[in-house]
């Protein structure tokens, strides 16, 4: 049974002069970096060793995940954990997002050839 752990403590902190919560970062950040790798809430649950569900109360920034739990979700999407939280857009961060976009597609694309291929071999019977 997974257990859902978080704090509650509503953390603030400022951005262009406005305060945003932390939920909404780590929130925002979260759906960016799985949707950049191409995951579903189930996928990075699963990987992540979480509940779907509780994917999606982080998502909708109704709870805020125990620092073990951050860790988790961040090796589960392949990033340092300080990087659910990070605020600017910099140029080496676009690059890494791009990086890590491109190795995922790359991945993926990879192994959809390689089982077409093995479809074809299983059907001409070779």
């Amino acid at each position: 049974m997974k257990v859902y752990k978080y704090i509650d403590e509503s953390y603030h902190v400022t951005i262009r002069g406005k305060m945003a919560k932390i939920r909404e970062i780590l929130a925002q950040n979260m759906k960016m970096y799985r949707q950049k790798l191409g995951m579903t809430q189930s996928e990075l649950a699963e990987k992540a060793d979480i509940s779907t569900n509780f994917v999606g109360i982080i998502e909708q920034k109704r709870k805020f995940p125990a620092p073990e739990v951050l860790d988790s979700i961040a090796k589960a999407l392949n990033i340092e954990t300080n990087e659910l939280f990070m605020v600017s857009n910099s140029p080496d961060n676009e690059l890494k997002l791009l990086h890590k976009e491109i190795l995922a597609n790359l991945d993926r694309s990879i192994g959809e050839a390689v089982y077409k291929a093995l479809k074809e071999q299983l059907k001409s019977g070779k």
